[in-house]
């Protein structure tokens, strides 16, 4: 019944997200016909603005906009002329999946062993160790990282190509910087996540019953020093799966952040709204899947 009243109530917020982003890229300065080249005539640019409904009120073009949605269409592209928004968003898509799901899967395969093993360890070297990596890759951002990666990896070493994509060598570089970045939040997460739950009450009585500490550390305190984490990753799953814009521009990926900071400059309303609208809708399945991901790591935890 929990789940039903979040998709039920998902609803009306994926709306009320549309119109704000909808409106919000009409009021700012600027169209996306103006650094074209003028029309010859005024009658041009009339037809130009008339054939995309810009001429109409905001109103307007909003339900006309919610028509258009309500059959799956996201309307054309005003800056990629012949091309739909559905059709950037299944060209884009599945190159920023791909990308997102590889650095999702290199963050949280370092970050978790490294938070566990601190914790576990701690006091110890391999504490300090885990601890000084996981500060160390959240005070270098990934924008930062990539330009090291591109000058070593791919122009004095020449072991990787520097941009574009198409073969696996192009992913690596990316992957790494977007993974490396958000692998040393994680492994801090996860660190403190395990200390909480071995200074819990269960944990001594476990270890009094004769419990292996193998038994206890997995089998009784990874479930619960594992949700924060997992509370983390999904608005992290999200962000990544539509793409970091940041790593897109450098390495010259069209992924859909690319898409998203070009359509915004160009005053492409139709596009950015679609991309908002594609985020909110991954955002929101996301933290559904944490709530039920909850459910079953902890069964304490009941939702009405």
């Amino acid at each position: 019944m929990y789940f039903l009243k979040r998709l039920f109530f998902a609803l009306p917020l994926l709306l009320l997200i549309s119109f704000l982003a909808f409106m919000l890229v009409h009021v700012a300065p600027g169209g996306p016909f103006d650094r074209e080249r003028k029309p010859a005539s005024p009658e041009i640019e009339h037809q130009l603005q008339a054939k995309y409904h810009l001429d109409e009120p905001a109103w307007k073009q909003y339900l006309r906009f919610l028509g258009d949605l309500s059959r799956g269409d996201l309307g054309p592209s005003l800056k990629y002329r012949n091309h739909s928004v559905n059709d950037i968003i299944a060209q884009a898509l599945p190159v920023s999946l791909v990308l997102g799901a590889l650095a999702f899967g290199l963050s949280v395969g370092i970050g978790v062993p490294i938070g566990y093993f601190s914790a576990v360890r701690r006091g110890r070297w391999q504490d300090y160790a885990g601890s000084f990596f996981a500060i160390l890759m959240v005070c270098i951002p990934a924008f930062v990282l990539a330009p090291f990666l591109v000058m070593y990896l791919g122009i004095r070493w020449r072991m990787l190509p520097v941009a574009l994509w198409g073969t696996p060598a192009h992913t690596v570089m990316p992957v790494i910087a977007l993974g490396l970045f958000f692998s040393g939040r994680i492994a801090r997460l996860m660190r403190e996540g395990m200390l909480q739950v071995l200074r819990a009450e269960f944990i001594t009585t476990a270890r009094a019953k004769g419990l292996s500490e193998h038994t206890v550390l997995l089998r009784h305190a990874f479930r619960l020093a594992i949700l924060p984490v997992v509370s983390y990753c999904g608005p992290l799953l999200a962000d990544l799966l539509t793409g970091s814009f940041v790593i897109e521009s450098l390495f010259q990926i069209p992924g859909l952040g690319t898409f998203l900071v070009n359509g915004s400059l160009n005053r492409d309303y139709t596009l950015v709204v679609g991309l908002v609208l594609l985020y909110a809708v991954l955002l929101i399945g996301l933290n559904l899947l944490v709530d039920f991901a909850y459910v079953v790591l902890d069964r304490r935890v009941k939702y009405a």
